[in-house]
């Protein structure tokens, strides 16, 4: 029965000396694990993803007619078809004859004033209204490479030029104002003649009394406004002009468009084309169409994003989610790799806690053992 106890009692002792190197070896390994959890290859890549989202952010701003401009211009087709229309309606309309108003002998004094040329010509309206903003918008293309502002601001400048063309000339004719200088449009020679019922019997020549019809809104006024109020906005966007840092001079070129629009409503009235409430009515029509096309394509211009476009600013969200996710599974192998291990550490941990504690359950058996045995 001795001998028995003296081999259980060394069997134990060996036991008990495993699990103490065990413990011993487990120990170590937490310093490990946070050297694991330290190395750079297992932390978040915030910082790195921060970067390349500024520099996909910056890679926006080279998109070229070359590289993305047959894909705009197809995602856009059917508003370049509707500008077709619009052009196709406009041209209908100047064709109609106007309503011809009564005119009697009593309305001939606010209607006799001199027939002479017009100051500003009509081939001009499109040159400065049309042909300028969009030289306006190439260079500001061949500075940013923004394929989607120089597409956006030519077709927002031309729905606004067209419907502001199509209104204005669909109520010139719908109305039939004479103009101010019609008693001679009517009257060449200076003798009226009246019917029975006390309206003009015109002896002039057709064309002139046709357009004497027309005086009801300006149709130079109402251009000049779709066309520089559309410019006006755009470049109070691109220099944003309401940024709130008080730059009073960035107004100068903001309302330099629409100073240059009323004076061309002002010479209307001073060539007695028009009334005064005709250029009222036209510049108010063209800038509030300007207005609703502008805002189709851009923020508005005291927006933070005011100098870009809607679908600028939607790439780059886009791209940036791109990146995002490219990232993250990038990452994620790494991420698991480093999950696991410290799953494993943290189970060395617990294996090693718990060979101490059966060392130590170990130990006190033994003494246990030791003191009954004596």
């Amino acid at each position: 029965m001795a001998s028995w106890n003296s081999v259980f009692l060394s069997w134990l002792k060996n036991f008990s000396n495993i699990f103490k190197d065990l413990s011993s070896m487990r120990v170590e390994n937490p310093a490990n694990a946070s050297h694991c959890l330290s190395s750079p290859d297992l932390l978040p890549l915030i910082e790195q993803g921060n970067i390349e989202y500024k520099m996909d952010e910056v890679q926006l701003g080279s998109h070229t007619i070359r590289s993305h401009g047959l894909t705009i211009a197809r995602t856009h087709m059917h508003d370049w078809l509707i500008l077709v229309l619009l052009v196709v309606i406009w041209v209908v309309i100047l064709i109609i004859h106007p309503f011809y108003r009564f005119v009697g002998k009593d309305m001939m004094d606010d209607l006799r004033y001199p027939l002479q040329s017009n100051t500003v010509p009509v081939w001009a309206v499109p040159m400065y209204a049309v042909l300028l903003p969009m030289l306006i918008f190439i260079f500001v293309y061949i500075r940013r490479r923004d394929v989607y502002d120089l597409h956006h601001a030519v077709l927002g400048l031309l729905f606004s030029v067209l419907v502001t063309a199509v209104i204005t000339d669909s109520i010139k004719n719908a109305v039939g104002r004479p103009r101010p200088d019609f008693f001679w449009r009517c009257f060449p020679d200076g003798k009226d003649v009246y019917d029975k019922w006390g309206n003009v019997i015109c002896h002039g020549d057709k064309s002139v009394i046709r357009e004497g019809h027309k005086s009801f809104p300006s149709g130079h006024t109402s251009w000049s406004f779709a066309g520089l109020g559309f410019l006006s906005l755009y470049l109070s966007g691109k220099i944003k002009a309401f940024d709130r840092r008080g730059h009073v001079a960035k107004l100068c070129i903001v309302f330099l468009p629409l100073l240059v629009a009323s004076l061309v409503g002002i010479s209307r009235v001073d060539d007695y084309w028009h009334h005064w409430q005709d250029v009222f009515a036209g510049g108010l029509l063209g800038l509030v169409v300007a207005t609703f096309c502008y805002l189709q394509f851009y923020p508005p211009p005291y927006d933070a994003n005011g100098s870009g476009t809607y679908a600028y600013f939607r790439v780059i969200e886009e791209s940036t989610a791109n990146t995002t996710n490219t990232i993250n599974a990038a990452n994620l192998p790494n991420a698991m790799t480093g999950e696991i291990q410290i799953a494993n550490q943290q189970e060395s941990t617990d294996n090693g806690f718990m060979g101490m504690h059966l060392a130590r359950n170990s130990n006190s058996v033994l003494e246990d053992v030791e003191s009954g045995k004596s």
